[in-house]
């Protein structure tokens, strides 16, 4: 994703610096509600892992647009949520702390359900905040004209908005009218990042994630919650030769709270655990550019969401 040249950052020249912008817009809203799509659709690549379980995002991904006219950084968070354990709790202080140091927020309220006690809580928490709001529409191509009108008004009513714009980011439809009006609220600023750098996040991270989200592939609904991911090494194998080519040896563990969760994770015979080292691995590759020899262990650490040193030791 970034630039492994060592070569210096090369930054844009804006054709006209008097009017260029450029900021941080967060992109918040319940679990589930298409926040990490967006994301993605508005970079053009994945830089946040998307799954149709909710709470799959544990970092603040910083994905990077770049036009003409304007860099818009993306930080896609958690979904917002009344918390029951410790790690609800800091995931939601972690958005909240977030909120304040933005120039616009983007509420993605998802057009295939009704406005619901979630969304209010949000709600309530960013009239606090002194940032402007874009209401967003998401999942729009998966309603009727009718009911996306009516959820349009669902969501003017719920609070004060800067502005209000259906979209649906699997279809490509008013994604570049979202990106336009966020950047229309980023303040006029030369650019902050590198030409052809589309996020910040250090490779490890953004590995764990790509683990994670290959992990959540079609298991039960209470995985996503107990799973975290940890990339304990990433060495470059000694002794390749020219024609071999480089090859990486990553080194992951993946932990989970019970016993069970484990057997769910391996499979019969470890075919599961098989089947998510293959489709992690390719991500990996395409992220870092070169071969990687995966090596993934799945522990298990007790009621970790709960336990303060665990939540320390997996990065919380």
């Amino acid at each position: 994703m970034t630039d492994r040249s060592g070569a210096a950052p090369t930054y844009a020249s804006p054709r006209d610096p008097e009017s260029y912008r450029a900021g941080f817009a967060c992109v918040v809203g319940r679990p589930n509600a298409g926040k990490s799509t967006l994301v993605n659709a508005l970079v053009g690549t994945k830089v946040a892992i998307t799954s149709d379980r909710p709470q799959t995002t544990r970092h603040t991904i910083r994905g990077i647009v770049h036009r003409d006219d304007a860099q818009l950084v993306l930080v896609d968070t958690p979904g917002l949520h009344r918390p029951r354990t410790l790690l609800g709790n800091r995931l939601n202080e972690l958005v909240i702390g977030t909120l304040a140091e933005v120039d616009v927020i983007a509420f993605c309220l998802p057009s295939d359900q009704k406005v619901g006690p979630g969304d209010e809580f949000i709600a309530r928490t960013l009239a606090e905040v002194r940032t402007p709001v874009v209401a967003l529409a998401t999942k729009a191509n998966l309603v009727e004209s009718q009911r996306l009108v009516q959820h349009l008004i669902e969501i003017d009513r719920l609070g004060d908005w800067a502005d209000i714009v259906p979209v649906s980011s699997l279809e490509d439809y008013q994604v570049d009218v979202v990106a336009d009006v966020l950047c229309s609220h980023l303040p006029v600023s030369p650019p902050l990042y590198p030409e052809g750098e589309l996020t910040d996040e250090p490779d490890r991270v953004m590995i764990a994630e790509l683990v994670r989200e290959a992990a959540l592939e079609g298991v039960r609904d209470e995985l996503p919650h107990s799973l975290a991911v940890v990339v304990e090494e990433m060495v470059e194998r000694p002794g390749r030769t020219e024609k071999q080519g480089p090859l990486l040896d990553v080194h992951v563990t993946v932990f989970v709270e019970r016993q069970s969760q484990k057997a769910i994770v391996i499979g019969a015979k470890g075919s599961r655990l098989r089947d998510v080292g293959t489709r992690a691995r390719a991500g990996i590759e395409a992220l870092l550019g070169t071969r990687v020899y995966l090596d993934l262990h799945v522990k298990v650490a007790k009621d970790w969401q709960r336990d303060p040193k665990q939540l320390q030791r997996l990065g919380f």
